[in-house]
């Protein structure tokens, strides 16, 4: 069982998630001849203040 775990900083749509996890099954699903129902993924939201880069913190787009 393909196992995918997505983090973005900040939050995404509904519409989004759904979108990429059709993607990203898709992908998955052509590419290593797995089944769509064999494919789970897991999308973390993180807050952008608990992302660092370039050793500061991230601020929310504006």
């Amino acid at each position: 069982m393909p196992y995918v775990n997505i983090r973005v900083a900040g939050k995404l749509s509904k519409e989004q998630k759904s979108n990429i996890c059709q993607g990203v099954t898709d992908v998955i699903s052509k590419e290593a001849g797995k089944p769509p129902e064999a494919i789970l993924i897991f999308i973390d939201e993180v807050a952008h203040e608990n992302i660092a880069k370039a050793g500061k913190l991230l601020t929310p787009p504006k």
